[in-house]
């Protein structure tokens, strides 16, 4: 499954290069890539400040925290895709970090997180509900494969600091 997305990524990858190139010429492709990832890197620091700047201030109650979250998710997918070499993915790298892309894409981001959120919530929930096994006490000791046929001892322990197990020879062959 992931080698067959790679293998998309790199066909499309290359597919666009090549057709731009042929377009504008190798020498213009080349800049169009360089010129893209400085735009992108700037964009990156200064919507970064922005993000951080929305989450201060829904979490001091002035804004909305669904779109500060929401903003952050679109500006770090951008940010990562600006990392991941190619045209296609810095132009998609471009379009998430620049505002007026992420302001139509926050309702959606809102909704796929609202559903993951329901699900998760929902699985929590069933496993808080789920039985457990092995809530009781541990008691140490070992599994002795062998019957013992003789006395058994019924008494109380006096002493309660763990000692070593030692084997008796007489009781244990």
């Amino acid at each position: 499954m992931y080698a067959a997305l790679f293998l998309l990524y790199v066909v499309v990858e290359i597919a666009a290069l090549v057709v731009v190139g042929h377009a504008i010429g190798a020498l213009w492709t080349v800049l169009l890539l360089l010129g893209g990832t400085l735009v992108g890197l700037l964009l990156m620091r200064s919507q970064w400040r922005r993000v951080m700047e929305g989450l201060r201030r829904a979490a001091s109650g002035e804004g909305s925290p669904g779109a500060a979250v929401a903003d952050g998710a679109l500006v770090a997918l951008g940010s990562a895709l600006m990392f991941v070499p190619g045209l296609v993915t810095s132009v998609l790298g471009l379009l998430f970090l620049i505002p007026p892309t992420r302001w139509m894409l926050r309702p959606v981001v809102v909704l796929l997180a609202g559903r993951r959120a329901a699900t998760v919530a929902a699985g929590a929930e069933a496993f808080a509900r789920a039985p457990r096994r092995g809530r009781g006490e541990v008691i140490e000791g070992e599994v002795v494969d062998e019957v013992f046929e003789g006395e058994v001892f019924e008494g109380e322990v006096i002493d309660e600091e763990p000692r070593t197990p030692t084997r008796d020879p007489r009781v244990l062959p």
